[in-house]
């Protein structure tokens, strides 16, 4: 028996990872300077499956490719979409006992929420159950709407299903568990409608033009950025800034840094960034 494919697996030239990583930095901005054994480890297995001789042939699938499916996949290769809830709980601590309650004494009871970069939803559930616990009975009076994005179709049809390992729920509460999950089958659990419909899910691409209605009070991009350069994190950075109401806060990773001598968002505590209010609208 010959195990060519095996012994002698495709290798990733120069060329073929600089055309690759310029690719993938032009439309996702993620920086693969550094991920080149990753790459090809983790995308030799694909080229098996698929037949293909090279990593060149790879590369014109991927830019052929019209449905977006076949780079999503890439992505949820080379990209780590792992989450529970409550993770980072403190940033989570900090919504409920300061953002909530200082957003709650404005007029408007509105409430403007994005997980930017959800992954499998665990993330934008985690927000609605706060919100939920925080309001209790007011939540009826208020419309907090919580959009929640990401680029890979796969993780948002797990998030939108909102069925989970037992095991990503460890940190919550016990009571919440009981509170906001169903039991599905032996070991996992569903978030229940009433938490599930306060989510929208929707693929965007964080290197689009952020264009939407209203501002947000609260953005959460956290363990995204790791993926990108310091001139891109730079200009996201900025792009939020401009999407954030006045007094509105974003949370980002705790392995993840805001260049502070650029950026215009008031530093907090670790991971956690305020948009200063103007004179006339300082509360």
């Amino acid at each position: 028996m010959h195990l060519d494919i095996f012994t002698n697996p495709a290798k990733l030239t120069d060329r073929e990872f600089k055309e690759l990583k310029t690719f993938v930095y032009d439309k996702y901005g993620i920086d693969l300077s550094r991920k080149r054994q990753l790459v090809e480890a983790r995308l030799a297995s694909t080229l098996r499956t698929k037949g293909l001789k090279s990593f060149e042939q790879y590369l014109k699938l991927l830019k052929d490719d019209k449905t977006g499916e076949e780079i999503t996949t890439f992505l949820n290769r080379i990209t780590t979409n792992y989450s529970y809830f409550a993770r980072e709980a403190d940033h989570f601590d900090f919504l409920a006992k300061t953002v909530l309650p200082q957003l709650a004494r404005r007029s408007t009871r509105e409430l403007r929420i994005w997980s930017a970069g959800c992954s499998s939803g665990q993330e934008p559930y985690t927000i609605a159950m706060v919100i939920d616990q925080y309001f209790g009975e007011q939540k009826r009076c208020w419309d907090t709407a919580i959009l929640a994005t990401d680029i890979s179709t796969n993780v948002l049809a797990k998030a939108q299903a909102g069925i989970y390992p037992s095991g990503d729920l460890d940190n919550l509460p016990p009571i919440w568990k009981s509170k906001y999950f169903t039991r599905v089958g032996e070991d996992s659990y569903q978030v229940i409608p009433e938490i599930r419909k306060e989510v929208i899910y929707k693929v965007f691409n964080l290197m689009d033009p952020i264009i939407f209605k209203k501002p947000f009070d609260i953005i959460f991009c956290r363990n995204v950025m790791i993926y990108f350069d310091k001139q891109t994190t730079n200009q996201l950075i900025e792009r939020f800034y401009n999407a954030t109401a006045e007094g509105g806060y974003l949370f980002i990773g705790h392995s993840e840094t805001i260049d502070r001598t650029v950026s215009k968002y008031k530093y907090i505590q670790p991971a956690v960034y305020q948009k200063p209010f103007s004179d006339k609208d300082r509360a």
